[in-house]
């Protein structure tokens, strides 16, 4: 596995494994993560995988950056190259798409010259990936959506994205785990809770994993306990 390293500050490195998004290198460097962390275990104070890097930050009351790299290298080295993508947990979310909560549909769906019932039969097709969790807590950045119902975001942001809200921005998708600004294409909204500090762990999605998007109608998504009422601003 091929990857260098930069000293992102006095104790933190970041290691790089190359600069295409993708798939296949976002479950890899998750994979890398993985194993970091069993072999590591307390000599890191976290680490944080992204779209093509892992964040390590390390105890240096334990270790120096030698020291670190010394071990880091012989347990990535014994990673293979591939990996096999259905490994990571797959993780089910129900959706009403509508444009009562997903105000962007209908644009969407012009754009791409098909109707609302087939962006939405696009977006629950895909199998996603978690590439990496950012922007707000629990808010994971879910790729890829579907070359035709792909969007550009907002030209101008909302002043408020009800929390649950799901959108598309590119050829990335993801929900808004709290009520907050946002210039993602809306297209529906969840029931479930993505962010909840009385839980362990505190976002229902992580890196690594893998999302499917369910699409649900009105009542269930009442009865799972979902709002109608949040505005958008």
């Amino acid at each position: 596995m091929l990857w260098r390293y930069e000293i992102t500050g006095v104790d933190t490195i970041t290691l790089h494994f190359g600069d295409q998004i993708g798939v296949e290198l976002a479950q890899r460097i998750h994979r890398a993560t993985r194993q970091l962390r069993t072999r590591l275990g307390n000599r890191l104070i976290d680490s944080v995988p992204s779209y093509t890097t892992i964040m390590l930050r390390y105890d240096l009351l334990q270790d120096d950056l030698a020291s670190l790299i010394a071990t880091v290298t012989p347990i990535l080295a014994s990673l293979p190259d591939d990996t096999d993508v259905e490994d990571s947990p797959l993780v089910n979310i129900p959706v009403f798409y509508h444009p009562s909560v997903g105000p962007d549909l209908e644009r969407i769906a012009g754009r791409a010259g098909i109707s609302t019932e087939q962006v939405i039969e696009l977006h629950t097709a895909q199998t996603y990936h978690v590439f990496a969790i950012g922007f707000a807590p629990g808010f994971a950045y879910l790729g890829e959506v579907p070359q035709s119902i792909a969007t550009p975001r907002l030209a101008t942001p909302r002043h408020r994205v009800p929390a649950g809200s799901l959108g598309i921005a590119d050829t990335q998708t993801a929900i808004y785990p709290l009520d907050s600004p946002g210039g993602w294409n809306l297209i529906g909204r969840t029931p479930l809770v993505m962010f909840d500090t009385r839980r362990e762990p505190n976002s229902l999605l992580q890196a690594g994993q893998r999302v499917r998007f369910r699409s649900i109608d009105r009542d269930e998504y009442l009865a799972l306990g979902g709002e109608l009422d949040g505005g958008f601003a």
